[in-house]
C-alpha cells in the first residue's frame, strides 16, 4: 500500500474529525496541526509491523449551507 486516505470533517462540538477510509484508523484534535500528528501517530500504531504507507493523503470536507 502506498498511501492511506482520511477524510477530515469538523467537530460538531469544535476542532476536527479523521477516519481512515481503508483501515479502523481514528482520530481527532482541537486543531488541525494537532490533527496531523495525531494522525501520523495513528497510523504508526496501526502498522506496527514497519509497513507504514509512506503518504498521508488528507480529504477535507466541509458543509457550509447558504440560504437563497
Amino acid at each position: 500500500m502506498n498511501e492511506i486516505i482520511f477524510l477530515v470533517e469538523d467537530a460538531v462540538e469544535g476542532g476536527y474529525l479523521a477516519k481512515a477510509l481503508s483501515q479502523p484508523i481514528f482520530t481527532e484534535a482541537e486543531t488541525m496541526d494537532q490533527l496531523k500528528e495525531n494522525i501520523r501517530e495513528s497510523v504508526r500504531c496501526h502498522y506496527e509491523d514497519n509497513n507504514t504507507p509512506p503518504i498521508i493523503r488528507l480529504h477535507y470536507v466541509k458543509d457550509e449551507l447558504i440560504s437563497l
